[in-house]
């Protein structure tokens, strides 16, 4: 067979998976590319292209559900929902232009493998908690499927969990089903805007954690310092001078009209507010969604996405950068750093790692260069125990390490 397979249909999946199986040749799996330089760098024979393998199969709007085929594009996902009024309530991000692959290329299949998730998954939850069933090829060379259209309790492994951030290195899912949900009527950021002339990241934390533990049903809460904030397209976030407290509120618009002003009189002693309407607010979320503060800066070659207890997120990122020089904003009411490092020896890597310890948590390495994401470890380092399962469960699933080999871990 080619160096390069592409099939067009489950079936011919199936053989050139069977194809690996029997020569031992190590593939590389992609779809869209967008997402092909997020992990380590892999020794293959041979690339899986499933970009062919593409097409909505059953939406469902009234059963608020979709089928799609894994190398379906995300955009053209996003307008058939949009037609409807729907959405992915978990907000997939688009990577592709912060690792250098342009806009608008990623697959359905991509953000499952990886387990992408915006602003709202402080709400909503990532994108194994939308999984509602797959169709897959292991790396034994046999089809299997799990879950189906409807959301229900699971009895025995539930594989969809498994499958989504496995990275493709146990199965070549085929089609997926995921949930849908209508886009809210009306959408209003609050922001609060702090002095150009210090940091409030500390001060930051404390409004998220209080708008996060109100009755206002908050969808989004993140913290742009000024370097990030000046970067927006919004010119109310751009041209506000200093650092940025965004705050998301959504639903029928007296709902939102209502939790806004009660949200805006329990914050309003923080700091000076502005709030934004529905197509600003899509358009700043959507920003700190792709993590755009840090799109086209050859300056700060590497990114980091750092998850720690949201309380302790300004002070583990700032401890960071008093070794380390770089930029860093806050999602998920502070328990998502996204951090940017100028260059440094092993991206920063032991200094990270060792600053989370103290409070738990995880650190990846999103962006690096090839040889660096060789060296350092791109994801958090597992324990003995941990490393054993993840070698177990890669065996049983791709005994002969045919699917993305050492994507995640060295040698599984």
């Amino acid at each position: 067979m080619p160096e390069t397979l592409k099939p067009e249909t489950e079936d011919q999946l199936l053989e050139a998976v069977k194809w690996a199986v029997s020569e031992k040749t190590p593939m590389e799996v992609v779809a869209g590319g967008t997402k092909r330089h997020f992990g380590r760098p892999m020794q293959t024979s041979a690339t899986l292209d499933m970009s062919a393998i593409a097409g909505v199969m059953t939406y469902e709007p009234e059963e608020l559900f979709v089928t799609a085929k894994a190398g379906t594009p995300m955009a053209a996902l996003t307008a058939a929902l949009d037609e409807k009024g729907q959405q992915f309530s978990f907000e997939p991000p688009d990577l592709g232009p912060l690792l250098g692959s342009g806009v608008d290329k990623g697959t359905i299949g991509g953000i499952v493998a990886t387990n992408l998730a915006g602003p709202r998954r402080i709400k909503e939850g990532a994108a194994r908690d939308h999984l509602l069933g797959f169709h897959a090829v292991s790396g034994r060379g046999e089809v299997f499927k799990s879950g189906g259209t409807v959301v229900k309790n699971v009895t025995g492994f539930d594989l969809s969990k498994l499958m989504a951030g496995s990275f493709g290195t146990l199965a070549v899912m085929s089609q997926v089903t995921l949930k849908v949900l209508p886009q809210p009527e009306k959408i209003r950021t609050l922001l609060v805007r702090w002095r150009a002339d210090g940091i409030y990241d500390h001060g930051a934390m404390k409004v998220m954690s209080k708008a996060l533990g109100s009755s206002h049903d908050v969808s989004g809460a993140a913290h742009l310092p000024a370097l990030a904030a000046a970067s927006s397209s919004v010119d109310y976030v751009s041209g506000s001078g200093g650092g940025v407290t965004a705050l998301r509120i959504e639903g029928p618009g007296p709902s939102v009209e209502h939790r806004a002003e009660a949200l805006k009189a329990e914050i309003k002693d923080f700091g000076m507010l502005e709030e934004l309407h529905t197509t600003n607010s899509k358009t700043f979320w959507r920003e700190v969604r792709d993590v755009r503060p840090f799109v086209g800066r050859d300056d700060v070659p590497y990114i980091w996405r750092i998850s720690v207890p949201p309380a302790d997120g300004s002070r583990i990122a700032l401890a960071i950068l008093e070794t380390l020089k770089g930029e860093v904003y806050y999602d998920w009411g502070g328990g998502q750093i996204w951090m940017a490092l100028r260059p440094v020896v092993n991206a920063g890597a032991e200094v990270i790692r060792s600053a989370i310890a103290k409070t738990g948590g995880h650190a990846t390495l999103v962006r690096a260069p090839a040889d660096i994401r060789a060296e350092v470890p791109v994801m958090q380092p597992q324990s003995d125990a941990e490393a054993e399962i993840t070698k177990k469960v890669k065996e049983g699933f791709d005994p002969e390490g045919v699917l993305n080999p050492g994507r995640m871990y060295p040698g599984v």
